[in-house]
């Protein structure tokens, strides 16, 4: 029987729009921002390359891990589920309401501001043009995804073919016709392997999403380690490339020095046409990670909800559009609120960043302890994938985690206490939603 009738997830998602998700939501607006602050912990070239293919390893080795979890726990709740399994509901609720507040939400202000800077290099609408553009694009995209999953996951197949298609001819077009740069062997720069990773990961981050996709996968206890493993290798092929062809046209230290990377590089391949170039690309960045953001953040929300009965509000899943209406609506309210404050905050953008890092790590990490505890508990099932090397693949990826937890905390300082005391926030809420009668 079709599970829309009882108001329940369909399986809609086939492996290649999953995999777009997974694409989408990891390659965005990062590439173009980031990459700098990684060489300028580069001692060489080599280095700066190997920290690309490192951070493409260390995230396929979570995926292996994440990939047995979601093989056992199929759920749209994805991690929250998991963690609610594995330690139960407090846990479980504190990860979701730090994906409500702070994480997906912020992630989604986070692009859509950038979208709204480019798109305002295009336009600019006056002085809050960014956010004018932001709220937009807001608005926009959780109406895409009220209308239904349909609707979202076939926008999102397409701009992710389409931004893949670009930086796939960007990169190309860079390593080929790149002039020759001296190559530097060493430098008199202050370098950190821990600093550059965290950035690195930073960009990578997102690939964990596809877990949410889980419930509406087909097939999902074969599919979802190809889903994970087939989107993180053309992501780090991707990234390999395009980070090969800023070194070829840009070279290591004009790679440090320059603001505006994705510019430097399309003027270079393109000619004076470039910046309007990188604005078109960047935009389309943008909204394929907000598009994916908000697909995959509205249902952990509706999850919440389906297991709080003081919530139930944001847990219904609306049969005819096949889509978590509430949950998509208070997502999107959180995300224009956040739009909101940072329209008059000049470092609203770099804030989000720094707050959300330790959360994040601090969950990857007790996620992926949860596989030692299923291991445990539950008899071996044949149709489910198992992480190769175990105990060895987790143990790595735990040891990844604890060094990328402590390298954010002590990276980011004072921004890191904000996304800790927003996440505390969620206790007294836990405890209300507890007692409240039913």
């Amino acid at each position: 029987m079709n599970t829309s009738d009882s108001g329940s997830p369909l399986k809609v998602f086939t492996n290649l729009s999953a995999i777009a998700v997974v694409v989408g939501i990891v390659v965005g607006i990062g590439i173009f921002r980031l990459p700098s602050i990684v060489a300028q912990n580069a001692a060489s070239e080599l280095h700066y390359i190997g920290f690309w293919v490192a951070g493409g390893l260390i995230s396929i080795i979570g995926a292996l891990c994440y990939a047995e979890i979601a093989s056992k726990k199929p759920d749209a709740g994805g991690e929250y589920y998991f963690l609610t399994e594995a330690y139960g509901s407090t846990i479980g609720f504190l990860f979701s309401w730090g994906r409500m507040t702070v994480i997906q939400t912020g992630s989604i202000a986070l692009a859509a501001f950038i979208l709204g800077d480019y798109a305002s290099t295009i336009y600019d609408m006056g002085t809050y043009s960014s956010s004018i553009y932001a709220g937009i694009t807001v608005i926009g995209l959780t109406g895409l995804n009220i209308w239904g999953t349909h609707p979202a996951k076939n926008a999102q197949n397409g701009m992710t073919t389409l931004i893949v298609g670009i930086l796939l001819l960007c990169g190309l077009a860079g390593v080929i016709t790149g002039g020759e740069v001296t190559p530097q062997t060493g430098s008199s720069v202050n370098t950190s392997a821990g600093a550059a990773m965290i950035f690195v990961l930073l960009t990578y981050g997102g690939w964990n999403e596809g877990v949410y996709l889980s419930a509406e996968l087909k097939d999902v206890r074969q599919n979802i380690s190809k889903v994970l493993l087939i989107g993180l290798a053309v992501i780090t092929i991707l990234y390999v490339l395009i980070n090969s062809a800023y070194l070829q046209v840009l070279g290591l230290e004009q790679l440090r020095t320059s603001k505006t990377i994705g510019v430097d590089l399309t003027n270079s391949i393109f000619g004076a046409e470039g910046a309007y170039i990188m604005a078109v690309i960047v935009i389309i960045s943008a909204l394929s990670t907000a598009n994916a953001t908000i697909i995959t953040g509205a249902r952990t929300n509706y999850a919440l909800g389906r297991d709080f009965s003081a919530l139930r509000w944001i847990g219904k899943w609306n049969p005819h559009y096949n889509s978590p209406i509430n949950a998509l609506l208070v997502q999107g309210g959180i995300s224009l609120g956040l739009v909101f404050l940072g329209a008059f905050t000049k470092e609203a953008v770099s804030t989000m960043v720094d707050y959300t890092a330790p959360v994040f790590w601090f969950f990857i990490l007790l996620t992926t302890v949860t596989l030692f505890l299923f291991r445990n508990r539950e008899e071996s099932s044949e149709d489910t994938f198992k992480v190769p090397l175990y105990p060895l693949t987790p143990i790595l990826f735990i040891i990844c985690c604890f060094y990328l937890l402590y390298s954010s905390v002590m990276f980011t300082g004072w921004g890191a206490m904000v996304g800790i005391a927003i996440l505390a926030v969620g206790l007294p809420v836990y405890y209300w939603a507890q007692n409240k009668p039913k």
